[in-house]
């Protein structure tokens, strides 16, 4: 399985592709044409992946959290928009408003678009897909609650973050994710549990929006959010990604 990876190199941000414990430096285009290049040390600290022009995230697409949340399942999927000034990467921290009462983690399976992708049939929905990521779906609970939608709730800077790579011909449909919290486990569950799978999401999401080469598709959590303190550290667990592992702090 091969992972994608962006970090600092040489004073720049460099893709390179991980292959059985090997870093190759990415020359050319990860949405395009490119080549393995030369031999580099694994970054200790990667960047985020890709940096989205934007994040559709997927409300409600687990029974279980549908159940937690005392909501009905949705007929189709419930999506709204996370800015990309939210996305932070592996190590930075989850900044926490002032005022703004709880605060959640959401751990998700994200699919990372490849292509530009407009009106997809479901049938084709991998010929767009790059690979796939983790995010974290950080939530103003009280503000979601309060708020009709939820760019609010969902858009403050730090609360997306992304990595630690991005897994290449990782298929979708039977991934555990998992959500945890200062080494306990919150969420666990399985894609196989997602109502609208990720074919489904992309097909539906670009009938209604171009999807432009580096946006995630954030798929959904599983039952088990809970809030967040400063001095936690919290963990998304995507099998066959990785672990992408934030921090939490109070912001002034």
């Amino acid at each position: 399985m091969d992972h994608l990876y962006r970090f600092e190199h040489q004073g720049a941000a460099r893709h390179a592709v991980e292959r059985d414990g090997v870093w190759r430096l990415v020359e050319g285009d990860v949405f395009g044409t490119y080549r393995l290049g030369a031999e580099v040390a694994p970054a200790a600290r990667p960047l985020a992946p890709v940096l989205p022009s934007k994040i559709v995230a997927v409300g409600l697409n687990y029974r279980d959290h549908a159940a937690e949340q005392h909501k009905a399942l949705p007929e189709e999927p419930m999506i709204f928009i996370k800015p990309s000034t939210a996305v932070i990467g592996p190590g930075d921290p989850i900044r926490l408003p002032p005022g703004v009462g709880r605060v959640d983690h959401e751990a998700e399976l994200g699919v990372v678009i490849g292509r530009t992708a407009y009106r997809v049939p479901r049938e084709r929905a991998g010929d767009y897909i790059l690979g796939l990521t983790c995010v974290n779906d950080v939530s103003a609970r009280v503000l979601q609650a309060k708020d009709v939608q939820f760019t609010r709730a969902k858009g403050f800077d730090s609360f997306a973050p992304l990595g630690p790579a991005v897994a290449l011909g990782l298929d979708p449909r039977a991934l555990d994710v998992e959500g945890w919290v200062n080494g306990e486990r919150r969420q666990a569950s399985n894609t196989r549990e997602l109502i609208f799978p990720v074919d489904h999401l992309v097909a539906f999401v670009s009938f209604v929006m171009t999807l432009l080469p580096g946006d995630v598709i954030s798929t959904g959590t599983p039952a088990g959010v809970g809030p967040l303190a400063a001095g936690d550290r919290v963990v998304v667990k995507v099998q066959g990604v990785g672990a992408l592992s934030n921090p939490v702090v109070a912001e002034p």
